[in-house]
């Protein structure tokens, strides 16, 4: 089975500091020989005419983003095995677009789409100690609530860091943020190979 992990940048900056994060992260995935692809979530809400989700119905429809590079942006996670998110730090948590994207997820939600795809969070503060660990504990959050498995820290000969990587801005000229972003997304891809056997029953299951 072909793994297909997929960035999702949440900064409203589609080459800022987190960008680079996740791109570092992709090369890295690209290396390990499974499918990548790099979501610049800004770009799909500010084309909708409601940004923002105001649970219009219950279960969600999708109504509001149907025809939209959102919708095909759903369409892309529900085949994903790895999600690796990220934003800068925005008072402590994540950044706008990043929330406002996750919110429209309650349709796949309801689909069990993500249920048991693999996740890791990296996250760029202003300063050192900007935020960076509150606002990976924010992705977790958003990723759980989906029934995904997340990973962290691994072993000493390979830190990826706590709950993720945290970089200072700017990212490029902190030494460590990169190679730690690579052990990430090596974990991930670990994690989502042997658990590939779960999303297949689970999508089966669902969708028959």
């Amino acid at each position: 089975m072909l793994v297909l992990v997929v960035a999702i940048n949440g900064s409203p900056r589609k080459d800022g500091n987190t960008a680079q994060m996740l791109k570092a992260a992709l090369d890295k995935a690209d290396d390990l020989g499974v499918d990548t692809a790099f979501l610049q979530v800004s770009e799909a809400i500010k084309e909708l005419k409601v940004p923002y989700c105001i649970h219009c119905s219950s279960p969600c429809r999708g109504v509001c983003y149907e025809g939209t590079k959102l919708e095909e942006m759903f369409d892309l996670l529900r085949r994903a095995d790895g999600l690796i998110l990220g934003s800068p730090v925005y008072f402590g948590t994540v950044a706008a677009p990043l929330k406002a994207f996750w919110d429209k997820t309650r349709r796949i939600r309801k689909e069990l789409a993500l249920l048991n795809v693999v996740g890791g969070a990296v996250a760029v503060g202003g300063s050192r100690f900007g935020g960076q660990e509150t606002t990976l504990r924010a992705m977790h959050d958003m990723m759980l609530t989906q029934g995904m498995t997340l990973v962290g820290d691994g072993h000493f000969s390979g830190d990826a860091g706590h709950h993720g990587a945290c970089a200072q801005q700017p990212a490029g000229d902190d030494h460590q943020v990169f190679e730690r972003t690579r052990l990430l997304v090596q974990r991930v891809v670990e994690v989502a190979r042997a658990t590939a056997d779960l999303r297949r029953m689970n999508r089966v299951a669902v969708h028959g």
